[in-house]
């Protein structure tokens, strides 16, 4: 299984002032913005991803997002370890993804690009 630590998913409960404070305070570009719950910035190696409670998998933590080829034994590997199962994976619009801890109580996202259709 490859796994590859892609975006930090931040919260916040107001998408303009955390846009602004990344794009001038620390000058990462914008990538991506979902109306006012949700922003991609460039941080380099990594997406830093800001999140309302509406498209945040666990508001109130920093989430990493983990691209793997394997969803499903990604997320059940995590439980056979200690972890915990947040939300089974399953299919959003755009990819499989699946919500855990880890054994110490952070939060992760595995996720994998759906098939082309």
């Amino acid at each position: 299984m490859s796994n590859e630590v892609k975006m930090i998913v931040l919260s916040t409960d107001d998408l303009d002032e955390s846009i602004k404070f990344y794009s001038e305070t620390l000058g990462m570009a914008l990538k991506f913005r979902d109306g006012a719950h949700f922003a991609a910035l460039d941080g380099g190696g990594v997406t830093v991803a800001l999140a309302t409670a509406v498209d945040h998998p666990i508001h109130g933590q920093v989430v990493v997002g983990i691209k793997t080829d394997d969803v499903d034994a990604a997320a059940k590997a995590v439980e056979a370890s200690g972890g915990g199962i947040v939300t089974q994976a399953y299919n959003d619009a755009h990819e499989r993804r699946a919500v855990v801890y880890d054994n110490k109580g952070n939060g992760l996202v595995f996720y994998s690009p759906l098939p082309k259709q």
